[in-house]
């Protein structure tokens, strides 16, 4: 589906509530004619009703749990598309009194970052674009100020740039954070065809051959979050959008498929074999759960909060595990600790899916083109202990290796630390289907437990193989009960 497709598609309950409220706004408009201040002061008491009415509509329906996380997002994304366009339209007919203008004398509103991707939380900003056709004129000027200051008014974050396409495309080019936030745009009201035009310049003149670019920024900004938020994704009061394991680490993976392989829908890396069926819903499973816990923070705190506290942790508990419905496990764990347990699982969880998602792309973006296409025969390999050395990864050699030999397990990971290579991702997926191998049997095997001894003492680097193990769960199955001493 092409932009121009995409933008024209509207949801019809969507266009029911914004056609009421646009006809609201202009009766309000007839009865306060050449009374400017009562005309602003009952709009504004009319966006605020629709806006309050709409949130608490929201809430009601998250807390019965008729909503799910993202659906309460998406809920509050279109209930924000249409004050945003029902108010642009009235600007322009009964404020600025502009009949019939042409596309090129129209201010077009797109929505971009977090509001781009059709999901508000309760607290979030709205991010909004406004595109000029060509520059600043005092009716343009007119528009942004009106729009912008009654949003203001109604209590709302709003981040907003007013620019042309050539000015976007130099803000673009210049700073890695702005090119971001294009990328994920979204048509709300105005030109549909001077927002096409932006889509095309934007692929064409800033995407197009700076990939690698955007990988390495948005990396390198990933380490630098992690290194502020803490490195652990076991934080006791972890940040749920900017800790190791969070909807950042989530979004990062979509910037990077979407740029790098110009899709527009995470199945499309199904297709492109970049991500399996069982990943992409995994990946659906774990932004669910977060965007679940992000809404009701949000509601509960009453403000923009990130951070899963001690003193939130026990509230937001409740809504995953009632106390009259909880029934104690084994271990007899409280609501809170089966809350956090959960959320440590999709943590490590997203830290699976982006080592795998990572290396996926490390793989075809440095693989030299006159080598892939290449017959496999003619590249130079090497066979070692049931794996195969290619370039710069390990890899399994027949896909029923480690059934086959459990040991291989351990072996995987000592030989990637023995040559310093990575593994490759269908390998790793491999060893995350396989760890129900990992048994008493082999914690016993004298081979494996000399293979995993030289990793401990490897003089390499076998802290970065015990984290790979861990990451893999084959470091906590071989702990799980007490390996014998070998003979």
């Amino acid at each position: 589906m092409d932009v121009s497709e995409r933008i024209s598609i509207k949801s019809p309950k969507a266009g029911a509530r914004r056609a009421d409220l646009l006809a609201r706004l202009r009766a309000i408009a007839k009865s306060h004619a050449g009374q400017d201040a009562k005309l602003r002061a009952a709009v504004l008491a009319e966006m605020r009703d629709n806006l309050a009415q709409g949130r608490a509509e929201a809430r009601a329906q998250l807390e019965a749990k008729k909503f799910k996380g993202a659906k309460c997002a998406e809920f509050l994304s279109s209930l924000q598309d249409d004050l945003l366009c029902a108010l642009a339209e009235f600007v322009e007919t009964d404020i600025l009194y502009l009949s019939n203008p042409t596309d090129a004398e129209k201010v077009t509103m797109v929505a971009v970052g977090g509001y781009g991707r059709g999901r508000l939380a309760p607290g979030s900003d709205i991010d909004l674009l406004f595109l000029l056709p060509y520059k600043r004129t005092a009716a343009s000027e007119s528009f942004v100020e009106y729009v912008l200051y009654m949003l203001w008014d109604m209590g709302l974050k709003v981040g907003h740039a007013t620019r042309s396409i050539t000015d976007c495309v130099t803000q673009a080019q210049n700073d890695m954070t702005i090119r971001t936030s294009m990328l994920e745009s979204r048509f709300l009201w105005g030109a549909p065809s001077l927002y096409v035009d932006f889509r095309e310049t934007f692929a064409q003149k800033i995407m197009r051959g700076t990939a690698s670019e955007f990988v390495t920024a948005k990396l390198d900004e990933r380490d630098a979050r992690h290194e502020r938020a803490g490195r652990s994704r076991y934080l006791v009061e972890p940040n749920l959008k900017e800790s190791k394991g969070g909807l950042r680490d989530l979004n990062t993976l979509f910037w990077i498929a979407r740029y790098s392989y110009q899709v527009e829908e995470l199945d499309a890396l199904v297709e492109l074999n970049v991500l399996t069926a069982d990943e992409l819903k995994l990946f659906r499973k774990c932004d669910a759960f977060l965007w679940q816990v992000r809404c009701h923070l949000h509601f509960n705190t009453g403000r923009a909060e990130e951070r899963l506290s001690f003193d939130v942790q026990k509230s937001l508990a409740e809504h995953f595990y009632p106390m009259k419905e909880a029934k104690e496990g084994a271990a007899g764990m409280k609501p809170v600790e089966k809350f956090m347990r959960r959320y440590f699982l999709v943590a490590k969880s997203i830290g699976d899916l982006t080592a795998i998602f990572c290396a996926s792309l490390e793989e075809s973006q440095n693989k030299p083109r006159a080598l892939q296409r290449l017959p496999a025969l003619f590249r130079r390999q090497k066979q070692v202990a049931g794996f195969t050395i290619g370039t710069s990864r390990l890899q399994m050699a027949q896909a029923d290796c480690f059934e086959k030999d459990p040991v291989n397990l351990i072996r995987v990971f000592y030989l990637a630390d023995r040559y310093g290579l990575d593994i490759h991702p269908d390998t790793l997926r491999v060893i995350t289907q396989s760890t129900g191998l990992v048994n008493t049997a082999l914690r016993s095997d004298v081979e494996a437990n000399r293979l995993f001894l030289n990793i401990l003492t490897s003089k390499k680097d076998p802290e970065r193989s015990l984290r790979r193990m861990k990451r893999r769960a084959v470091a906590q199955r071989l702990s799980r009960t007490r390996r014998r001493s070998p003979p």
